[in-house]
This record gives structure tokens, C-alpha cells and sequence, in this order.
């Protein structure tokens, strides 16, 4: 869809005093007016770094409840409140309880794909790119590790001395369980000189066949990086763009066109538009909860020092 100047010249006054933050999985158009486009995590800490009293966050629940936690001095907005993760309601915080009861001994690491709740019962909170990172750096020989069970399996994968408990045992993203091995099979035989880069959310089997694990940022990272000329993407397919529009003299396929997560897709841009305009689905928080899911966060943070 072409946005008309009319409108464009709207967003632009509209954004004098609110920041848009667009998620790499939303639609083209919202990621071509936004002001920082990337991951949850990355999202939040952009949004520190500006000075305006409203955040457009243009994602998921956990990811503006993370934008409110970080931001509290600023008001978050979302084009739609009922855009909440599945994965992320799978780890309620009563399970996080009753899994440290039963493993006392364990550390909690709680991927930031998590409701605040839970996280706010974590020890410390990780993403995709530094999850083996941070496990590796708690002390515990045992580490209780949600709400996604692929992810966990990553990291068991590579920190084999120490014991990692999935919750819930099943704990998955829809969008990555789409993802098959034939899918990696048939786009080798059509890009055989393509570099396949496989999101950690997808299943062990899909894993294996990479070239490489990546984040959604450890994949933009990659293609600009890599000598190679071509790339099959395993995540979402909103990426896509994203990395054709960063590196128009590369190539990008998706390696499953059928990967779209309808939640992250809710965000349309006549809801954006409204929410710039109106500002009413307002993202709340409680306070005592937030303070407490801030010190997970924070400890990721010193942890990751570590690793630079």
C-alpha cells in the first residue's frame, strides 16, 4: 500500500511528541514509518533513549508491557490491546511458583516472550540471542527455563553441564511450529547457494538443518555481515522485508510464505493510525509488579556484560 503525502505529512506531526516503534514482524507500512524497527528488547531501550511522552508500540502484549516497565515516566499505546502473544500466556506466574518449589536449587530464566507477571517471578529474564549467554552465567547447576521449549532445547544443546527444566513442557510459538524439515529440504534444492538462517523457536528437528541459528537481529546482523548473496529466512515473515529493504542487493526468501503470526498482524494500519490520532488503548501496568519484573531484566543486563 503507497501512504499519500497527505497522510504522511499527518504521521510526521502527529509524531512531534510520540515515538513509533515498530516490531520486525508488522506489516510494511508500519514499519516504514516508524522511527525504530528491531526486536522487543531493543524496542524498550530505544524507547529510553527519546525524549517524548508517548510510545507507539507497534507488537505484542509482553513486548508494550516491556515498553510501560522500562518507560514509566512515559505513556505506552498500542494499535491493539487484544494482541496477545499465545506463547507468552502459556507461563502463567502460578507455574513459575510451583516449577521453584519443586527445583529450589534452580535458577529461573525466563525468555522476555513472557507476561510480566512471570517474569516479575524470574531471577533473570533473556531473548533469543543471549539465552545461552545468560544461562551459562547464573551459578545454578539447574536452571528452570520458559515459556518456549525449543528455545530451551537450544540452550540444552549448547550448556550441556548443566540441567535445564523446560515450563510448560510443551511451551511453543505457533508461527515457528509451522516451519518443517522439508521446508528447509525443498529450499535448498531451489537456492542451493543460499545460507539458511532458522529462528531458535523452531523445532529441534528444523533446527538441525540450519547454517545458522539466529535472532530476528542476529539475522539482519548476519545478512549484512555475510558474503553470501542469498538467505532463506526460518522466522516470520514480516522479516522479509525488512532485510530486502537493508540489503536490496541481496536476496531474501521465507522459508515457509505461509509463517504469519495473525497476532503481531492485528496491528493494521487504520488501527495505527487511530491510536497516533487518539492515544486511548493505553498500556497498564502494576507498578509493584513491574518493579519486581525490572530486576530480571536488570540482572540480564549485568550478566550479558560478561559477553561483550
Amino acid at each position: 500500500m503507497n501512504i499519500d503525502e497527505a497522510t504522511l505529512k499527518e504521521i510526521e506531526e502527529l509524531k512531534q511528541d510520540c515515538i513509533v516503534l515498530s516490531h520486525n514482524y508488522q506489516i510494511p507500512e508500519i514499519q516504514d514509518v516508524a522511527d525504530f524497527i528491531g526486536d522487543s528488547l531493543a524496542l524498550c531501550r530505544a524507547a529510553q533513549r527519546v525524549d517524548k511522552p508517548y510510545i507507539l508500540f507497534c507488537g505484542v502484549d509482553f513486548m508494550a508491557e516491556s515498553a510501560a516497565m522500562l518507560n514509566p515516566d512515559k505513556t505506552v499505546v498500542m494499535p491493539d490491546l487484544e494482541a496477545h502473544c499465545p506463547m507468552a500466556a502459556q507461563l502463567p506466574a502460578k507455574l513459575v511458583r510451583e516449577a521453584r518449589e519443586e527445583h529450589p536449587d534452580a535458577a529461573v530464566v525466563l525468555y522476555i516472550n513472557t507476561r510480566i507477571e512471570a517474569r516479575a517471578e524470574a531471577d533473570v529474564i533473556c531473548t533469543s540471542a543471549n539465552a545461552v549467554n545468560i544461562v551459562r552465567a547464573v551459578p545454578e547447576k539447574k536452571v528452570i527455563f520458559g515459556p518456549d521449549a525449543n528455545l530451551a532445547w537450544h540452550v540444552q544443546r549448547h550448556v550441556r553441564e548443566k540441567k535445564i527444566i523446560p515450563i510448560p513442557e510443551r511451551g511453543h510459538c505457533i508461527t515457528h511450529l509451522l516451519f518443517k524439515p522439508e521446508h528447509v529440504e525443498r529450499a535448498r534444492r531451489e537456492h542451493p547457494k543460499a545460507e539458511v538462517l532458522i529462528h531458535p523457536e523452531c523445532t529441534p528437528e528444523v533446527q538441525l538443518l540450519a547454517d545458522h541459528i539466529c535472532s530476528t537481529e542476529q539475522m539482519v546482523k548476519r545478512a549484512g555481515e555475510s558474503a553470501a548473496r542469498e538467505f532463506v529466512i526460518g522466522t516470520e515473515v514480516g522479516l522479509i522485508y525488512r532485510l530486502q529493504k537493508e540489503f536490496p542487493a541481496k536476496r531474501f526468501y521465507p522459508l515457509n510464505e505461509r509463517a504469519v503470526c495473525r497476532t503481531m498482524k492485528m496491528n493494521t494500519w487504520e488501527k495505527f493510525l487511530l491510536q497516533l490520532r487518539e492515544r486511548r488503548n493505553v498500556v497498564r501496568i502494576d507498578p509493584k509488579v513491574a518493579e519486581r519484573a525490572l530486576r530480571s531484566l536488570q540482572r540480564m543486563l549485568e550478566l550479558s556484560i560478561r559477553y561483550q
